[in-house]
């Protein structure tokens, strides 16, 4: 038989999904055998401090690719936001797939709804992203960093820690955990993460056998959607150090993409958005990209990153 190993987080989530594209893999080639290689990165070494202070999501991918580089795996899974907008050279994203609900969700013990909090509610999120759209929601509200898997972060909340936090729904009802969520911030009043929901197997350039066996995982409609939005992160010089957030959905017209960009301290919010040919992701993204800018997208990113 066949071998193919697949490199990821150790994290329930990370492995979830991971067993997701091996079972995946395994129905589509009957004489595949698919191994699982878990490790701890970094990022999930470090839970003291917010991801912005540390260098970033591309540490939940370094150890992953380390080992692709040695040829102790030969592909990775991902969840594709926390995958960098420009990938380390020699590994290419080789297969998006499609995207499950990439709405955020909140979760409360007591509480359905964002605006059904006390004043100066606790509220939990280390995300910059998430921070300023509270802020800008709810400014009266108290927000903590919260940092760990999916489970130590439920757990914090169940101790009370915070009257609710943010989590994202893809992974929540990925982990059987679908009944926590009181109420789902979507588009396009509330912006995920770029990527959010859509799962990435990430591969050596030029790893013709790996790139053939996940081929058939490929979400076109994803992949589109999710070009148009990195495509818009990266133009903005984009990294979970500064508030971005786009999300793209594809019509019968072609491409809609809306991006935002925050102010975490203060809840600013720029918003822009556009429609666009399916074809061309990347040029909505531009074009969003440039919009955000004509309206002072720079001065708040500028002021994220200081």
């Amino acid at each position: 038989m066949k071998t193919l190993r697949i490199a990821t987080r150790q994290s329930a989530l990370a492995l979830w999904q991971a067993e997701h594209v091996a079972a995946r893999l395994r129905a589509l080639h009957a004489d595949l055998h698919v191994d699982l290689v878990p490790m701890t990165t970094r990022g999930d070494q470090i839970l003291d401090r917010p991801l912005a202070a540390i260098g970033g999501k591309g540490l939940f991918l370094k150890e992953l690719e380390v080992a692709l580089q040695e040829h102790r795996a030969d592909i990775a899974v991902h969840s594709l936001k926390d995958v960098p907008m420009v990938l380390e050279p020699g590994f290419v994203l080789g297969a998006v797939l499609a995207r499950a609900d990439p709405a955020d969700a909140f979760v409360s013990t007591r509480h359905a709804r964002l605006d059904e909090l006390p004043q100066g509610a606790r509220v939990g999120t280390s995300s910059l992203r998430r921070q300023a759209q509270l802020r800008a929601l709810r400014p009266d509200l108290e927000i903590l960093d919260l940092r760990g898997n999916v489970n130590t972060r439920l757990a914090k909340l169940d101790d009370g820690h915070y009257e609710a936090i943010v989590l994202a729904c893809a992974g929540l009802e990925r982990l059987g955990l679908g009944a926590r969520i009181r109420s789902r911030l979507d588009a396009p009043q509330w912006l995920s993460a770029v990527g959010q929901g859509a799962i990435a197997i990430e591969c050596r350039a030029g790893d013709e056998r790996s790139s053939e066996l996940i081929a058939a995982l490929e979400a076109p409609s994803t992949r589109r959607c999710t070009d148009a939005e990195r495509a818009m992160s990266l133009a903005l010089h984009g990294s979970c150090n500064v508030p971005i957030a786009g999300y793209a959905m594809e019509t019968e017209h072609g491409l809609t993409l809306w991006g935002l960009v925050g102010d975490a301290a203060n809840g600013n919010l720029i918003r822009a958005e556009a429609s666009g040919l399916a074809d061309a992701p990347a040029a909505l993204g531009q074009q969003v990209a440039t919009a955000l800018r004509a309206q002072g997208a720079d001065a708040l990113l500028g002021s994220a990153k200081g």
